[in-house]
């Protein structure tokens, strides 16, 4: 255990501490409901007023999901920075500094910050071939079909599963200890209608605006934190204070450990070199930023919420946006966890005893305590409103990601269907075989295929608002359309729109038993965080396969998700039996690093394998008109009243009205941003892999210069952030809003 590490024990027991809660529970959910909630829902009010009456936007399910798909840079990278931010990256990165001293906090970060600077290759590539994906799962149901969609849909729902519980175990635990006599059953309550509260207003569009919000409150307290700990030196935890006791405490182990029989003292961290906690020379470190890149990559590759962000923004806007959320995502857990997390080490009492229990460790509260000890009360409001801040941000995410997943993967694909057996290169309206969408505006009209005409100049339906006419139903308005061509298809529409609102709410609400089904288990954040990848990371390999390789097929996916799954659950249970205590520890050991980091290699890799010689083995891509056939299947999925032409149609003027782009256009109007996207992820994928680990890992143990370089490092780069997303952000929607009243395209380019 690590606590046993840490603490030898000879002659005394430790005793720990309870961080005393400052809110009685009414005032925590004022707090939180009325004033986060409340917030919010100003902030999706004002969202909605703009798009209704600057913009001049119509409400539709699709819009729900992508927010029209013009989101600027800024608002982008705030967004995906603060959906990526959960209430455990700040409890928890603190708790991995804890055990493996100051490398932890950047490997821990590094992972995700190179997922988030990566993710723009894989999507600007996403948006070239499937223009009109709403969904990652509508991706494969396009190219392998029904059986394959249902299981990525189902793995999908499984990642946003994982994701909700280890939101709700976070929160859950940070308002417990701030709030007086607080109940699972109050906080999975306030944590489930944060999450939906404003969903239903705008939709996707406006967690961008709230996370704008949440994102510079986030900043605000942990800047305020920072400045209190190691600038304030009336607390006693300056810069010198933190590196001269875990020094000399270091130096003791090494001087007395084994001569006496009376003392208790400090070790350092097992596999650390020379066992210091200021080394980048870290066994443990290095099994976490695996573990860390592991957990990452299947909560940022394989989450809806991630592919929503880079769906609703234009490819330039969605890859720099990206990039700028990876360096604002790297500042904030890795300084609160460097800040506060060697700032507990240095707090052990002159028994040697830390003043938390490893069961309070593992629950992420390192981060509340030194912020309670340091700030008294205020420390105690500032983590709540910055935990409270993550929540509403990355769980909204969440229900409306899960949202688009039932209302496009499940509903509309199965339950309900406008056309079923759909086959492709047929017409979803009247079912005939469709000219080729490429050539549509030059080739002859064939009188047996489909005679739909293009729905944005369509005379019937610019006629639309004096021919609908309202039947009252029993429980709705349906509105009925006269447009022979799309008249059924857009009260299907408004169907799915309607049943979008019901999703929304029966998540959010699906939320509270969740939540404490999951607490009652027992089941920590750590848990919850780590090993919840080992099951969500099976999916990875044949998503990217779709998307890049057109020999992939519908039995790779299936065969590749199914032996990864069970090939990792497999080896995790072998590694954590072989753990003390076995799997009589269940939940403690299937979350050590070890076992977690065999069991996500073998879904990863197992899951890799099996899709590559599956794929070989049964592909039928003979001939370059093959693999054009494969990719044009993407390019189908589209909704003809919304069609993503109109996306481009700026881009490119001369196209006709009747006519999509071709892949050889659409990828002209994608080169920059996939230029821009190989260029910057190789400069991230430079520092942040070899430059700085180069450079730290070459001063072997820190210096009090080397230690005070590296956290100001890290302050300041928080603090420019900060700065940056301040202002950039509320400059560029004003500049858009001001264009859109002049009439004017803001940002046109791509």
């Amino acid at each position: 255990m690590i606590l046993k590490n840490l603490c030898i024990f000879l002659n005394r027991n430790c005793t720990y501490e309870d961080i005393p809660p400052v809110l009685e529970k009414y005032e925590t959910a004022c707090l939180m409901l009325l004033g986060f909630g409340g917030i919010s829902l100003v902030l999706a009010v004002s969202y909605n007023y703009i798009r209704r009456n600057v913009y001049h936007e119509e409400k539709n399910v699709d819009r729900t999901f992508d927010a029209g798909g013009k989101v600027s840079t800024s608002l982008t990278a705030v967004t995906v920075a603060s959906q990526l931010l959960w209430p455990g990256d700040l409890m928890q990165s603190a708790t991995v500094t804890y055990k493996t001293g100051i490398a932890g906090p950047f490997w821990y970060t590094v992972g995700a910050a190179m997922n988030i600077a990566v993710f723009p290759v894989m999507s600007a590539h996403l948006k070239t071939k499937a223009p009109g994906a709403k969904t990652y799962p509508q991706i494969i149901q396009a190219r392998h079909g029904k059986l394959a969609h249902i299981i990525y849909s189902i793995q999908a729902l499984l990642v946003n599963m994982v994701i909700i519980a280890s939101l709700v175990v976070a929160g859950t635990a940070t308002i417990k200890s701030v709030t007086k006599d607080a109940s699972d059953e109050f906080c999975t309550l306030v944590i489930a209608t944060l999450f939906g509260c404003y969903s239903f207003i705008g939709g996707l569009g406006t967690t961008f605006y709230v996370s704008y919000f949440n994102t510079v409150s986030i900043y605000v307290c942990l800047t305020i934190i920072i400045v209190n700990i190691f600038y304030n030196s009336d607390n006693g935890y300056s810069f010198d204070s933190v590196y001269n006791k875990l020094t000399n405490a270091t130096l003791m182990n090494k001087i007395v450990d084994g001569n006496l029989t009376n003392t208790k003292i400090v070790a350092g961290i097992d596999g650390n070199l020379e066992n210091s906690y200021f080394t980048f020379v870290s066994e443990t470190g290095m099994i976490y930023a695996l573990v860390g890149l592991v957990l990452t990559s299947s909560i940022t590759y394989c989450d809806q919420a991630s592919w929503q962000s880079r769906i609703a923004a234009k490819p330039m806007q969605g890859v720099t946006g990206f990039f700028l959320a990876a360096l604002m995502w790297f500042a904030i857990p890795s300084s609160i966890a460097v800040t506060t997390g060697m700032t507990f080490l240095s707090t052990v009492d002159e028994q040697g005893c830390f003043p938390l229990s490893e069961e309070q460790v593992e629950q992420g509260l390192v981060t509340p305590y030194i912020a309670k000890k340091v700030l008294g009360d205020m420390g105690s409001y500032l983590i709540l409103i910055m935990v409270g801040m993550a929540l509403m941000s990355t769980g909204a995410a969440e229900v409306m990601a899960v949202s688009s997943i039932i209302v496009y993967d499940i509903y509309a694909a199965h339950i309900a269907p406008f056309r079923r057996d759909m086959m492709y290169g047929l017409c979803i309206l009247c079912g005939r075989i469709k000219s080729d969408d490429e050539s549509h505006g030059n080739s002859p009209v064939n009188s047996h295929g489909c005679q739909c005409p293009e729905a944005l100049t369509c005379e019937h339906c610019k006629e639309k608002e004096t021919d609908v006419v309202c039947e009252d139903d029993k429980y709705v308005v349906h509105r009925k359309y006269l447009c022979p061509f799309h008249g059924r298809f857009r009260v299907y529409q408004d169907r799915l729109f309607n049943y979008k609102n019901w999703c929304i709410l029966w998540i959010s609400l699906a939320i509270v038993p969740l939540g404490l089904v999951v607490i009652e288990t027992g089941i920590d954040l750590n848990w919850a965080m780590l090993t919840g990848s080992v099951f969500t990371i099976p999916g990875l390999p044949g998503l990217v396969l779709t998307i890049f390789w057109a020999k992939s097929t519908w039995l790779s996916v299936i065969l590749g998700s199914l032996t990864g799954l069970v090939g990792g659950f497999t080896t995790l249970i072998a590694m954590a039996s072989r753990e003390e205590g076995g799997l009589d520890s269940f939940v403690r050991n299937t979350a050590m690093p070890h076992p977690v980091l065999a069991g996500g290699c073998a879904s990863l890799f197992g899951s890799l394998i099996v899709n590559v010689l599956v794929s070989l083995c049964t592909h039928n891509i003979k001939t370059e008109e093959d693999r054009l056939l494969e990719w044009k299947k993407l390019r189908a999925i589209d909704n003809p009243l919304h069609p993503w032409t109109e996306f481009y149609r700026e881009d490119l003027p001369e196209m006709a009205a009747d006519q999509k782009p071709t892949k050889k256009q659409l990828s002209s109007i994608f080169k920059p941003a996939k230029y821009v996207s190989y260029i910057f992820g190789g400069i991230f994928l430079g520092i942040f892999v070899f430059i700085i680990p180069a450079v730290m890992t070459s001063l072997k143990i820190f210096s009090f210069d080397d230690f005070h370089v590296w956290t100001m490092s890290l302050h300041v780069w928080c603090f420019i952030m900060a700065a940056i997303i301040a202002v950039l952000t509320p400059v560029e929607e004003i500049l858009q809003i001001v264009a859109a009243l002049n009439g004017v395209q803001y940002g046109t380019d791509v």
